[in-house]
């Protein structure tokens, strides 16, 4: 089987992928009440999922990208305040904004140990955290931008309290940005990025443009990054520092260490459990759920995700 081969084997659909998304889109209907929750684990599985295209695909270790989640949520909440509250337009100019800020975000990773890019990427998320303090009279500083009307989905789903709109809408945008990072990293270029993530010197040898590839990756990580974000505020009509916050660069992080890094299907899976350990603990023990959680992971790292999660072991998962 030669290289073009091999891509179209992994990149066609496995029997057990439709019926999974046939559930998840059953979900908010099945469990009408936990619809928030679903809306809320969609946007975390897109986030963990742009984070592994440049984690789990590339190699570069990031500690910094709750910028472009917290830069999406933020250009949303704006436009649909000042310009137009129409979502899916909202979503767009998120989306192109949040791809700007990872283009020029992708030059401070040109370079460095991951030591150094670590430092970097958590630097410029804390940049954006104080100028979302400072500049209070365009972002509500620490009380939160307010008052934000997000107009109904097509013009005719409104965004209800139950959550059922934002939940499908969440769920629908995960599933197209699923497509488009699936058919990124089964091409040739995704092909070059595990390349660039096995042996960077190796693939600069064979003459693979390693500066450009990062460049690229890096931008597409922000733009989904940016669209997770724009879907936090719109579906929940708030955007607040919280989002440049460095715990939702280090959830994000534990989500895939949960899930399995170099598979897109390991940020969903990471998120799943992540969210659902999340809230049943905070519902049984408010004040200690984080120590559970803590827990649970430093069993998962020391037993072995394999053997942990056995229910996830036949989907291909790969170790962190």
């Amino acid at each position: 089987m030669n290289a073009q081969q091999s891509l179209l084997a992994a990149s066609r659909w496995k029997p057990w992928e439709p019926v999974l998304w046939l559930l998840a889109f059953a979900a908010p209907l099945v469990l009408p009440s936990h619809s928030a929750l679903i809306n809320e684990i969609a946007i975390v599985a897109l986030f963990a999922m742009s984070l592994d295209l440049v984690l789990g695909y590339t190699g570069i270790v990031s500690l910094g990208h709750a910028a472009f989640f917290g830069f999406g949520a933020y250009t949303a909440a704006l436009f649909a305040k000042h310009v137009m509250p129409d979502p899916l337009v909202g979503l767009v100019v998120a989306i192109a904004g949040a791809t700007v800020l990872g283009a020029i975000g992708s030059l401070t990773i040109q370079r460095g140990s991951d030591l150094t890019r670590l430092m970097v990427t958590l630097g410029v998320a804390l940049i954006l955290l104080e100028l979302a303090n400072k500049l209070d009279w365009l972002t509500g500083g620490a009380d939160g931008l307010q008052g934000v009307v997000i107009g109904p989905l097509l013009g005719t789903f409104a965004f209800d309290l139950a959550g059922r709109t934002a939940a499908y809408y969440s769920l629908t945008s995960l599933l197209v940005f699923f497509l488009l990072a699936r058919r990124l990293v089964h091409s040739p270029f995704g092909a070059t990025l595990k390349a660039i993530r096995d042996n960077r010197l190796r693939a600069m040898a064979i003459g693979i443009p390693v500066g450009s590839r990062l460049a690229v990756v890096y931008t597409v990580a922000a733009a989904l990054a940016g669209a997770a974000g724009a879907l936090l505020a719109q579906t929940t009509g708030f955007a607040s520092l919280d989002v440049f916050e460095f715990h939702r660069s280090a959830d994000v992080l534990l989500i895939l260490v949960v899930g399995g890094t170099g598979w897109l299907y390991g940020g969903v899976a990471g998120a799943i459990v992540f969210k659902l350990m999340q809230d049943a603990l905070s519902a049984v023990t408010p004040q200690y759920w984080t120590f559970w959680i803590g827990l649970f992971l430093v069993v998962l790292v020391l037993v072995g995700r394999e053997r942990l999660l056995k229910p996830w072991t036949w989907v291909g998962s790969k170790k962190a």
